[in-house]
């Protein structure tokens, strides 16, 4: 029989979260219990110190630091401030969260996982909203590690934790389904990044519904990018180069569709005239007047508010369930860059 290697202070690989499956309580509880915080039942405390001694688990320094520290402060990890989707984020995120009590606290990372979690910890933060996340990280996995709480915001992980996401398939879908409507056949679209849920699911989702009307989805009509200006703006001439040409675009996003209307008017093609575009998110952006931009329309302002809801309630202990997912229903905005396809 395999017996664990044992260290001074505890057994290798044993974490508050064994603990918690032992002793029947949340992983929050633990780290409660352990520190003697006075919400905690005796019995459930009773409960929690058996399974850690019988486990031999001893907190880590950091795990320990992170449990007795109250910080009030949530992080909000994202990629790329100068990219027009996340402020859109952040200024509700802020609002919900100073109106809790909570200050928040802006990090941009794309380092690996321990060393990123590392300084995460260290910040003196109690949770994390993760407003960008993609499915081959594994931060979320060593966040939860940790034993530091965090909600997904938009995308979703692997790891198991509170997410608060657009219904990016039906997103999908409706855009295909307006596309198909109006009367075009010869397609095109700009995905996301295929390593991520937002990409993934709203790939699908049109790929589906254009399935369901029995039109193919050329290879030559299909590019992928980053959620970026630039992507669309690189895209355009490459696909209008395609024989037949896409008489429209589905873009992954507002900011690639915004790409597109761009190299548009850099090449003299007259939108919807000669090229439909389809957008998702409606960002504010997506209205002004230099754009109209039809497109898939969410609740930017209820997701981010909703995200930092669920992470205050986490890391107070007001909530210590199974995971959430709030799933929010998208719309179809039509405004003027949509239309039949010329000649129809």
């Amino acid at each position: 029989m395999l017996r664990p290697v044992r260290r001074p202070g505890g057994t290798v690989g044993i974490t508050s979260r064994d603990v918690a499956r032992l002793a029947g309580v949340s992983q929050p509880t633990v780290s409660r219990a352990l520190r003697g915080d006075p919400r905690v039942s005796e019995d459930t405390v009773r409960k929690v110190r058996a399974a850690a001694e019988a486990l031999n688990y001893v907190p880590s320094e950091a795990g320990r630091s992170l449990s007795t520290r109250v910080s009030h402060r949530i992080g909000v990890l994202v990629t790329d401030l100068t990219n027009p989707f996340y402020p859109h984020l952040v200024g509700p995120l802020h609002d919900e969260l100073e109106e809790r009590g909570y200050r928040m606290m802006l990090f941009t990372e794309r380092s690996d996982a321990p060393a990123a979690a590392e300084r995460l910890v260290d910040r003196s933060i109690d949770g994390m909203v993760l407003a960008t996340s993609t499915l081959d990280s594994a931060l979320p996995a060593e966040l939860n590690r940790r034993g530091l709480p965090f909600v997904y915001l938009n995308r979703e992980g692997t790891a198991p934790a509170d997410a608060v996401v657009v219904d990016n398939r039906a997103g999908g879908e409706l855009a295909a389904r307006q596309l198909v409507e109006s009367g075009h056949r010869h397609i095109g679209a700009i995905f996301g990044p295929d390593n991520t849920s937002t990409g993934r699911d709203r790939e699908l989702g049109f790929r589906q519904a254009l399935a369901d009307a029995g039109i193919a989805l050329r290879p030559a009509h299909v590019r992928y990018g980053p959620f970026e200006f630039e992507t669309g703006l690189a895209a355009l001439p490459d696909l209008l180069s395609a024989r037949p040409a896409p008489t429209a675009l589905f873009c992954g996003n507002d900011v690639v569709a915004i790409g597109v209307l761009d190299a548009a008017t850099r090449l003299g093609v007259a939108v919807p005239e000669q090229l439909t575009v389809i957008g998702f998110d409606d960002i504010p952006m997506a209205s002004w007047a230099s754009f109209q931009l039809s497109t898939v329309r969410h609740d930017l302002h209820r997701m981010a508010r909703t995200a930092a809801q669920l992470v205050v309630e986490r890391v107070s202990g007001t909530y210590e369930g199974e995971p959430r997912r709030i799933v929010l229903t998208p719309r179809f905005v039509a405004r003027r860059t949509h239309a039949a396809p010329a000649g129809d």
